[in-house]
């Protein structure tokens, strides 16, 4: 890891349906092999799945979805003394998206069945409705979270 500078943030364009820059970073999320219109069109059937699921505007479903799976807080382990602590720390916004879209994707694609179209669509009202594996990922940062509250005296 370099020590001069940070890494440049790299400009990321909405997307053309829904003018979205959260569609946008999941798509991303999906894409395998650089294959970015096989991602975009997996990703609005998803949405078309989630309208016939619901009954309701698919794209307010998944914001919903994407907050209800963004942490808070996390833990980052941090060595003093020859031992290791988990120390608590609060996330920063554009982190606590990118572990919310990371972790949404991963569980839809562990989910059993077949077709990644409509895992994703089931794990993305799952998550709007708080259960699902996503929603338990980041319940079980949270409480570990908690747990090491006494560690919180190191800053990370």
């Amino acid at each position: 890891m370099s020590r001069r500078k940070q890494a440049k943030k790299r400009l990321i364009l909405p997307d053309p349906v829904y003018n979205s820059l959260l569609v946008s970073l999941v798509i991303n999320r999906i894409l395998k092999d650089g294959k970015k219109t096989l991602a975009q069109t997996i990703f609005y059937r998803c949405l078309e799945e989630i309208k016939d699921i619901t009954g309701e505007p698919p794209i307010e479903i998944f914001h919903k979805a994407i907050k209800n799976i963004t942490p808070t807080v996390e833990v980052k382990a941090k060595r003093i003394g020859g031992s290791t602590y988990q120390v608590p720390k609060d996330v920063n916004l554009d982190r606590g998206t990118t572990l919310a879209i990371r972790w949404l994707v991963t569980s839809a694609r562990a989910r059993p069945g077949r077709g990644f179209t409509s895992k994703l669509a089931n794990e993305i009202v799952d998550a709007s409705k708080s259960t699902g594996n996503a929603v338990r990922k980041r319940e079980e940062v949270q409480r570990m979270a908690e747990a090491n509250q006494a560690f919180s005296r190191f800053k990370v």
